[in-house]
């Protein structure tokens, strides 16, 4: 997942929370918030996935999220 894959799935399932999560949450997971993850190279599929961990979000709807083409 690149970051751009990830700012569109975090848009894509949170809509109008997303920057608001991006910045403030921090991922119990990682450690720090998603924006602090991003910023030190934490890969983003790993942020992704720390993210939708703390937030719920459900298993099918976590995989391949943010991508505009399928993978080939």
């Amino acid at each position: 997942m690149r970051r751009s894959e990830f700012l569109r799935a975090v848009d894509a399932e949170f809509g109008g929370r997303a920057a608001s999560l991006v910045h403030d949450l921090v991922l119990t997971g990682i450690g720090r918030t998603a924006q602090e993850a991003l910023e030190v190279g934490v890969p983003p599929r790993d942020i992704w996935e720390a993210l939708c961990i703390e937030t719920d979000v459900p298993p099918a709807r976590r995989h391949g999220a943010g991508r505009l083409e399928p993978r080939r």
